[in-house]
């Protein structure tokens, strides 16, 4: 949500930039334009002014002083003139002083600005006239650079404001854009939450444009827990079907009446075992919910006393049960697989221990760590990786030890976890299993 914000403010950041450079570069050069044709109007009054200066004398035409602009008699004043004749006589106006006045090559306004005294840049316009009979052109300039100065004070002034409008509209926008995915981000929060297994679905009160996509989510949970819950029952079925056979074949392997066949007898009873063994692998195997619900919870506060009331009363032999896990947690996993795994690994510690078993839950940055701890005779080292093999049947596990493995990696696997075989600081195995967040 912080990448959509970013990438919106860099955006807008980005287009009004360029539009409002490229507004205020067209508003400078159109007012320039305009002021520039506004100056010629007023350079061409200013010839016909000394066209109009122009009287005749005792010795020809000559300049009447009096008619013309005090302007043109000051020092570097910033307006100049220029008289040429046709017989190459010059007149120029005071206020160049030493300084030349360069005769544009063509009538008109001069394009570029030219150059004048002390660095000053010239409007420049030119008249051609003819004057009691003589032809003569009459140039006339004006300082453009004080205009300049000011269309540079314009450029800062409006680059300032420009930058503080920006800003405004940045901070707009943000609030703006904010306050519109504010819904989109409680949506990505309640996911996380999902994902976390702090709720099993997602609130419906969303705006018009959410309420579909919230609803097929919605839609696909339930259906997904239904499927589920649909599948666990009649997987549960089916085993309950299969046992009853399963057991009256093995009833039947071992009647008098096959003991003239030792061999035969023996194989039947080893093939009918597996079966029942692979049956019940499978069927547990298949019963895993692993990461399909991901609002499934474990709350071990209230899960964990029942789990072990019930092993305190299968291994009535006075163990000394016990386990420890930080206030209020919840195991985002579901709960049926995680009472499989906890009881297949307590069960097993129940039955290998002498006095006491215990269960240690942990939470770090990471993920879960589940520690069963007993004080049994544990596992040689040099043995555990076979216990741990993927291949190993449960009726092939180490022996003696009856490690009920298979259901255990099965569920681990499906949450992407590991599961390793220490000693224990009670004297005997120590089980760890290391659950990844979500």
């Amino acid at each position: 949500m912080r990448s959509i914000q970013r990438r919106l403010g860099i955006g807008l950041a980005a287009t009004l930039l360029l539009v409002g450079l490229a507004l205020a570069q067209a508003s400078l050069w159109v007012f320039d334009r305009g002021l520039r044709v506004y100056l010629e109007e007023g350079l061409r009054d200013e010839a016909q002014g000394l066209l109009a200066a122009l009287v005749r004398g005792p010795s020809g035409l000559q300049l009447d002083e009096r008619r013309l602009d005090p302007s043109f008699q000051r020092q570097f004043s910033g307006h100049y003139f220029r008289i040429d004749f046709a017989d190459e006589r010059t007149w120029r106006s005071r206020s160049l002083w030493d300084r030349e006045l360069l005769k544009p090559d063509v009538m008109g306004m001069q394009a570029e600005l030219g150059d004048g005294p002390q660095g000053q840049l010239l409007l420049i316009y030119r008249a051609d006239y003819r004057r009691y009979g003589e032809n003569l052109s009459i140039s006339v300039a004006q300082d453009y650079q004080p205009i300049l100065q000011s269309f540079r004070r314009m450029q800062w002034v409006g680059l300032g404001l420009g930058g503080a409008a920006l800003l405004l509209i940045l901070i707009a926008q943000r609030c703006t854009v904010r306050r519109a995915l504010r819904p989109l981000e409680q949506v990505r929060q309640q996911i996380a939450q999902l994902q976390q297994g702090r709720r099993s679905d997602l609130d419906a009160e969303v705006p018009e444009e959410l309420v579909p996509l919230v609803a097929q989510i919605n839609h696909l949970l339930a259906h997904t827990e239904d499927t589920l819950k649909r599948s666990r029952n009649a997987l549960g079925n089916l085993g309950h079907a299969l046992k009853t056979p399963l057991a009256v074949l093995i009833s039947l392997a071992g009647r008098d009446e096959l003991a003239a066949h030792p061999a035969l007898r023996a194989s039947m009873r080893e093939q009918l075992e597996q079966i029942e063994q692979r049956l019940s692998r499978e069927l547990g195997r298949a019963r895993l919910a692993g990461e399909v619900l991901p609002g499934a919870r474990f709350d071990c506060a209230q899960e964990l006393p029942g789990l072990f009331a019930t092993l305190a009363m299968i291994h009535d032999r006075g163990l000394s049960l016990d386990w420890q896990a930080p206030p209020g947690l919840v195991l985002p996993r579901d709960r049926e697989d995680l009472l499989e795994l906890l009881g297949n690994l307590l069960d097993n510690a129940c039955k290998w221990a002498d006095q006491r078993v215990q269960l240690t839950v942990e939470e770090s940055a990471e993920g879960y760590r589940l520690c069963v701890d007993d004080d049994g005779p544990g596992i040689d080292a040099e043995r555990r990786e076979a216990v741990l093999g993927r291949g190993t049947r449960l009726d092939e596990q180490v022996a003696g030890h009856g490690l009920g493995l298979g259901i255990v990696r099965d569920i681990i696997e499906a949450w992407q976890g590991h599961i390793a075989l220490q000693d224990s600081p009670l004297g005997g195995l120590r089980v760890v299993v290391s659950l990844p967040r979500r």
